[in-house]
């Protein structure tokens, strides 16, 4: 789990990269909650989506966005995450050119983040959002939203209201030609303190039936 540096658009950007297992490889970004509420790469939820891709053979990137760790600039409301993870998908690509399948992975804030890379790039094929923030910023922008995935959040998440969330996956399940799963975590708070298990379980059985559907 090699560390790495790469260029973003406000300097360096700090990350771990697992190699894909085989040329032909999927390749998966995962982007971590608010910088100014100490997310970082090394959040629980961002460390097990990582290896959920890695122990799939995936070509896999964490990175910090600006900012946090050894990451260069200042955070930048949202703008600037938005063309760090760009930059991070960019790296990504030119290291697997000739990967199978993109996929994106967010926590929160990342989850946010995640899904704006999303409809900014055609190639991503699938997403994991986790706890997406619906009650905190604005989710129109998924009109329509272009790729299949599935949506985890806590039924006791003290930050992100159930509701919303709820609100944001009826909407987008009216969208013809994808597919949006959803689960909710029965007991769980906002960083799944005690849920981990449950989440990488959920988030496991996720991939495998997606990836075997699309052997």
């Amino acid at each position: 789990m090699p560390d790495v540096i790469f260029n973003g658009p406000d300097g360096r950007l700090e990350g771990r990269y697992q190699p894909g297992k085989t040329p032909t490889a999927p390749i998966g970004l995962v982007l971590h909650p608010h910088p100014q509420y100490g997310g970082t790469m090394n959040n629980k939820v961002v460390y097990y989506l990582y290896h959920a891709f890695a122990r799939r053979g995936f070509a896999t990137l964490r990175f910090n966005f600006r900012g946090v760790g050894r990451s260069q600039g200042e955070f930048d409301n949202g703008v600037g995450e938005l063309s760090d993870a760009a930059a991070a998908l960019d790296w990504l690509q030119s290291f697997n050119p000739n990967a199978a399948s993109c996929w994106i992975a967010g926590f929160s804030f990342g989850a946010w983040i995640s899904m704006q890379v999303l409809m900014r790039r055609p190639e991503i094929r699938g997403f994991l959002s986790i706890a997406p923030p619906a009650n905190m910023y604005d989710f129109s922008f998924l009109a329509p939203c272009p790729s299949s995935g599935i949506i985890v959040n806590g039924s006791k998440d003290e930050i992100v209201s159930p509701d919303s969330v709820e609100k944001l996956v009826a909407k987008l399940k009216t969208q013809k030609a994808i597919t949006i799963d959803h689960t909710v975590i029965e007991g769980a708070g906002h960083f799944f303190e005690n849920e981990l298990e449950q989440l990488v379980r959920v988030v496991d059985n996720y991939l495998t039936l997606r990836l075997n559907a699309e052997q």
